[in-house]
């Protein structure tokens, strides 16, 4: 069985990537969007948010491959009176620095609704198991 597993590794590795590289994609995308959707006058940017996706390299935990992709809200620290976890979580509620404005984003949401959600993970990873030779049946 270990030598299965071990045969396996490479491949479930290179699938989690590209489902992980997909999501940090979108992730991305809808940071963007919240930076050319409104620009404040009440306050000055720091873009810290903007840059504060990241994305692990898939590794094997047990009988799991696991990557990561996450807001990285502890690296935020440039806010005055605020935190990055904060801003994260209002850019999530349709907030702009904690006011309502005619943008209305929701970064992490829209990111799972178009990923997770939406069923596009999944596709890539059968479409990648394909590819690979598995015979996969959905």
């Amino acid at each position: 069985m270990n030598q299965l597993a071990s045969a396996l590794a490479p491949t479930l590795q290179g699938m989690i990537n590209q489902m992980a590289d997909k999501v940090y994609e979108t992730l991305n995308f809808y940071l963007q969007d919240y930076y050319t959707g409104w620009t404040p006058s009440s306050y000055r940017r720091t873009y810290d948010f903007l840059y504060s996706a990241v994305k692990t390299e898939a590794r094997m935990q047990g009988n799991k491959c696991v990557a990561y992709v996450y807001i990285d809200y502890d690296a935020m620290d440039n806010y005055v009176n605020t935190t990055g976890y904060q801003v994260a979580t209002w850019a999530n509620e349709g907030l702009h620095g904690g006011v309502s404005v005619s943008h209305k984003p929701h970064v992490w949401n829209d990111t799972m609704k178009h990923t997770v959600d939406n069923g596009t993970l999944l596709k890539g990873a059968i479409q990648y198991l394909k590819a690979k030779g598995f015979n996969v049946k959905g």
